[in-house]
């Protein structure tokens, strides 16, 4: 008897414990809120570019400082630099648009509860393998990726900016290449085990 009083004991704790799973619930809603606020800053960012080369010129100043560029000696006209500091900036939006969804399916299908997608004809391919270790490498492509658009847009822009600062990013970037290659090479160790001789 008191034994079984101990199991149900366990069982109801470890019920709880498992249903404390939900929790991470609002942190996603909270990640898809984010992710709508990305949507409005890209339509924002596209609509000035398309009203700038039409020619008005409160949209030309705030691209101006939107990327960074002096305000007091712009031109007074679009110039091929800008254009691509600005796409390179809504490329940006978009990639940290993927990671979040990356992030947001990957991590409820992996840490809260099954989607139950199969058959689906919009399932992304990745969810079919998805697991803590596949979100990870993916995670750090992605944000080497991202990292990369900031690193170009600096170098672009580079008038703008202190060799500090331009050295700094630069090796940001490195430190996250190295640690991408050191999470898959880890993640490599772990699921392909080297066959002993």
């Amino acid at each position: 008897m008191n034994s079984n009083q101990t199991s149900k004991k366990a069982n109801a704790l470890s019920s709880f414990i498992f249903a404390s799973r939900w929790l991470q619930l609002p942190l996603y809603l909270g990640l898809i809120l984010a992710q709508a606020v990305y949507v409005f800053h890209f339509w924002v960012e596209l609509v000035h570019l398309i009203q700038a080369a039409f020619g008005n010129q409160d949209a030309l100043q705030a691209i101006f400082q939107a990327t960074g560029q002096p305000t007091d000696r712009a031109p007074q006209h679009l110039t091929e630099t800008t254009i691509m500091l600005v796409v390179l900036g809504l490329i940006d939006v978009v990639m940290i648009s993927n990671l979040l969804i990356m992030v947001i399916i990957g991590g409820y299908e992996t840490f809260v509860s099954r989607m139950n997608l199969e058959g689906h004809p919009d399932q992304p391919e990745w969810l079919d393998h998805v697991n803590a270790s596949v979100l990870k490498v993916k995670l750090a492509t992605a944000i080497i990726g991202i990292s990369s658009i900031h690193l170009l847009k600096t170098f672009i822009n580079a008038q703008n900016y202190t060799d500090k600062v331009l050295i700094a990013q630069t090796v940001i970037h490195i430190a996250f290449l190295f640690s991408a290659m050191a999470i898959a090479y880890t993640d490599r160790l772990l699921h392909h085990p080297q066959q002993e001789h």
